[in-house]
């Protein structure tokens, strides 16, 4: 193996590499990308076995071959290199020289044949979809994925097409729920539902944030979900289990509809967040003829309150809620205002934007 390749390029490689990669991996070769010389490039691997990226990069290669390296090491060295370009050789006992101007280093390899191989996806069903679509929904429900590995059917988005080539995503946690619809532009009739891992679908949104706009495809295969755009392929396994009927827990008919200014919402939850316990984040909205009263206590620290004149002529209502779930909510809309259903003080509160009715999160109440 010995081939020539931009240190930029080689960079961006590597630095996608890392969110896939184990770092304290039980296998040592789960802690490295396999780096493959092929005729006119270079592909760079990684694959901690539920979730694998393969970046192509233009290099001349002057001869193929194979071989695995840390990836973290080959970062650290690719990020300090003192020249535009580098050149790799691979010796004897999987042993890599590089060098980049002055600089020369000796690294120790790993064989390709140690490196778990992909699985096939040669005979996939590729669709096409828009990358700007996909890549709102996963920001709109990512923040609700559940992070507790016991209930693991709630590690991941559940992917669901429905009539008209649309799809929708939910994720929950238990405590609050986000559900996104969108033509992705994909006839994915075939498929009934999916739940796509956490780590996966956050690497994903990285790749799409990446390009945007470029001309990306899908595919589901067996329990895999594949991606790929002209530079890379993605590969991830889905988690198995059951999704729970998220439609159980979304209100059917609120008592109180209101609309509140999203900014000036969002900015009394934080200041008054303040003062409330950092493991609950606990506040309380108290609503009242014309006004919203954000407050919290807290014996250690002290009270806080924010009024906040809003359109609500209703019986008074307070209740509580976890600032942190709001915010997430109100940070991924963008209408001035948003519009809160609630019922009493022991309901659920639904948040949408107005005039839009593909989004909506769903963020249980608390004691406070």
């Amino acid at each position: 193996m010995e081939f020539q390749i931009s240190t930029d390029e080689l960079r961006k490689a590597l630095a996608r590499a890392q969110g896939v990669v184990e770092r304290k991996a039980t296998m040592p070769i789960l802690s490295h990308v396999l780096v493959q010389a092929k005729p006119q490039h270079v592909c760079v691997t990684a694959f901690d076995l539920d979730v694998g990226l393969s970046s192509d990069v233009p290099a001349q290669v002057s001869q193929t071959g194979a071989v695995a390296l840390s990836a973290k090491h080959l970062l650290d060295i690719v990020q300090n290199l003192p020249e535009a370009q580098v050149s790799f050789s691979k010796k004897p006992n999987n042993h890599v020289e590089m060098n980049s101007g002055s600089a020369n280093y000796r690294l120790v390899g790993l064989a390709e044949e140690e490196f778990p191989k992909l699985p096939a996806r040669e005979s996939a069903p590729w669709v096409s979809i828009s990358a700007l679509n996909l890549l709102e929904m996963i920001r709109r429900t990512s923040f609700a994925i559940s992070t507790d590995e016991t209930r693991y059917h709630l590690n991941g988005v559940f992917f669901e097409p429905r009539d008209d080539n649309k799809v929708r995503m939910v994720a929950t946690d238990g405590h609050r729920l986000a559900m996104v619809e969108r033509e992705l532009g994909a006839e994915l009739a075939s498929l009934s539902g999916a739940i796509l891992p956490r780590k996966g679908l956050l690497e994903l949104r990285k790749l799409l944030d990446e390009a945007p706009e470029a001309e990306v495809q899908l595919a589901f295969v067996d329990n895999l979900f594949l991606f790929k755009r002209a530079d890379l392929s993605m590969v991830m396994r889905l988690v198995d289990g059951q999704f729970p009927d998220y439609q159980r827990v979304i209100p059917k008919q609120p008592e109180h509809r209101l609309s509140l200014p999203r900014m000036r919402l969002s900015e009394g939850l934080k200041r008054i967040a303040l003062l409330s316990t950092e493991k609950s984040n606990a506040v309380r909205l108290g609503f009242s003829q014309g006004l919203l009263r954000i407050s919290t206590q807290n014996p250690d620290l002290g009270e806080a309150r924010d009024d906040i004149s809003v359109d609500y002529k209703g019986e008074e209502l307070s209740i509580g809620f976890n600032a942190r779930y709001l915010l997430d909510v109100l940070g991924v809309l963008s209408a001035d205002e948003v519009l809160f259903s609630l019922g009493d003080e022991h309901s659920p509160a639904v948040i949408q934007a107005p005039d839009d009715e593909s989004y909506l999160a769903v963020v249980m109440p608390m004691r406070v």
